[in-house]
């Protein structure tokens, strides 16, 4: 048997099924039109970053990411809960500003920015997260031709990283950013270029669970920043402190101690050196805000004994779910948090394999998983699905096409 990973305690039970927002599962499907789906909780969402408010300090500003989940619902719930915006493409700028997003509250990040997108970005207000002096003089060019004062920022390619991060965004040999030590004089040249000079975006890594290394992280975040605004020679307007944050998606995964991230940052805002005692300061959070209010809905079409192995077999997998079949970013397969849906609150009597409808073997949703039985025709329940599913997978292949999605 090997364990699946823990379901937030958000989730509740109608007559036995799984239900979300008030609703049960099988409901959701009929309202929707069908299997596989993508369930997304506002009420978890509000819950998340009221309580994400609660902890950090008042000064520090909550943008949200949106290629962790750039459906239009959930875009347009979160212009009303958060402070800001972070894209990292064109197609991702066409979304928020068709969202009515003011272009003002949005950053826009990425080492590959085409020639189209850096002049969509400048004639919109965006500022742009610069991450090289090739890019940064692109858009100085590009700003000219438009008669345009460009919004500049330069993302810092720190020393250090985060530890424990499940992706390292900083330190050492990246394609994201500037090196520190270079960022000085190529923000003296923006500032005399007459660029609208917005600070620096300092990432460090993500999906950590470990309070400890994010508060060692945002400490070093802060000391580079007050270091290279010194040498930069004028106060920091605005500082992208990164993201980070962590959500528990295997067994054994404790879920991050935000009070104590929270308490050490408010700790450092008092007592800021003098170069950063005016800077507005944001955090970035994508998966951390809506991951967890996301659950995958699939239905068992088929039931299968092989070798003395049960296969529940569904109508999703790994062309919504990539992440949750082990193919990205996981180096190990473990088991995401999955359930039966239909039979929610029922004991688990059997070991079972869920695995897709593609004709590959790494179609795999749950390997020997302990579960209630299922048949053909119950639900299946992938978690932590509000963040990198139905964007971040391959729901072209084999024709298979893309799963609904719902707001409730």
């Amino acid at each position: 048997m090997k364990p699946l990973g823990p379901i937030s305690s958000s989730y509740q039970t109608i007559e036995g099924e799984l239900s979300v927002g008030g609703r049960t599962a099988s409901a959701l499907v009929a309202e929707a039109g069908g299997t596989p789906l993508f369930v997304y909780s506002r009420d978890m969402i509000r819950q998340r970053v009221a309580d994400l408010r609660a902890a950090m300090p008042e000064r520090l500003a909550i943008h949200y990411a949106v290629k962790a989940n750039p459906f239009e619902p959930v875009l347009l719930e979160m212009a009303g809960l958060v402070d800001g915006f972070d894209i990292a493409s064109g197609g991702e700028l066409a979304m928020v500003l068709a969202a009515g997003i003011d272009a003002d509250e949005v950053s826009f990040a990425g080492p590959g920015k085409r020639d189209d997108e850096l002049e969509a970005a400048i004639a919109a207000g965006v500022t742009l997260n610069c991450e090289s002096a090739n890019e940064t003089r692109r858009a100085l060019r590009i700003a000219d031709k438009i008669g345009q004062i460009p919004r500049l920022a330069i993302r810092v390619n720190p020393d250090f990283e985060l530890r424990g991060s499940g992706m390292k965004m900083g330190g050492g040999a990246k394609p994201f950013g500037l090196d520190a030590e270079r960022v000085p004089a190529l923000a003296r040249e923006l500032i005399a270029e007459g660029a609208d000079w917005r600070g620096l975006h300092i990432f460090a890594g993500s999906q950590a669970l470990d309070a400890s290394a994010l508060i060692e992280a945002q400490g070093n975040v802060l000391d580079l920043a007050a270091r290279l605004a010194s040498e930069i020679g004028t106060p920091l307007p605005r500082l992208n402190m990164g993201g980070g944050f962590g959500i528990p998606y295997f067994h054994g995964d404790r879920p991050l101690d935000l009070a104590a991230v929270g308490s050490a940052l408010r700790e450092r805002f008092e007592n800021l050196p003098q170069v950063l005692e005016s800077t507005a300061f944001c955090i970035e959070l994508g998966r951390y805000l809506v991951g967890e209010a996301g659950v995958y809905l699939t239905r068992i079409v088929d039931r299968k004994d092989s070798h003395g192995q049960t296969f529940l077999i569904v109508d999703g997998g790994l062309h919504h779910q990539l992440a949750a079949s082990g193919n990205f970013g996981t180096v190990v397969r473990r088991n995401y948090p999955l359930a039966i849906a239909s039979h929610f609150d029922a004991p688990a009597t059997e070991e079972a394999n869920v695995v897709g409808c593609l004709c590959t073997p790494l179609d795999r949703l749950a390997d020997q998983a302990l579960l209630p039985r299922a048949e053909a025709g119950d639900l299946v329940a992938v978690f932590c699905a509000g963040a990198y599913g139905a964007t971040a997978s391959p729901s072209a292949f084999l024709g298979q096409g893309p799963a609904r999605e719902i707001l409730v």
